[in-house]
């Protein structure tokens, strides 16, 4: 039995399309790393070959280069990021939270709203390049 070792996801609880996002993507890894196909197959001997072989050199360097090196304004260290506050709510045995005052925390909201935006952009794109992969997984053999 052969198992899979994904080394792009941190130990702990994580959602399934976090894992067979990164899970077909080590496939990809430990195909190039491992099987060296560059040095196996002749991929410039038809059109097809030579297609396939720079959507795997192309998608191999996303997965390894462009994606690790994505960031989130949020994880700017000089971000002053607003303490969550909670109030008591009048005759009940609640709390409601205190909205940050926007002025003061301004560059927070704006980062934050980035952050989505940039979420929902990569989202897009781990998806686009999974059809991408799954388009020449027949040709992920040696």
């Amino acid at each position: 039995m052969k198992t899979l070792k994904i080394h792009t996801l941190e130990k702990g609880w994580c959602d399934k399309d976090a894992v067979l996002l990164h899970a077909a993507f080590q496939i990809l890894v430990d195909f190039v790393e491992q099987e060296r196909p560059g040095e196996r197959i002749d991929w410039n001997s038809d059109e097809l070959h030579a297609h396939t072989w720079k959507e795997i050199r192309d998608l191999y360097r996303w997965w390894t280069k462009e994606r690790p090196a994505r960031k989130d304004p949020l994880d700017d260290k000089r971000l002053k990021i607003p303490e969550i506050e909670f109030k008591e709510i009048p005759g009940a045995d609640l709390l409601e939270m205190v909205e940050p005052d926007r002025r003061k925390y301004a560059a927070y909201y704006r980062a934050l709203e980035k952050s989505w935006e940039l979420e929902q952009q990569w989202e897009e794109e781990d998806q686009r390049n999974l059809h991408r992969l799954v388009d020449i997984r027949a040709a992920l053999w040696t």
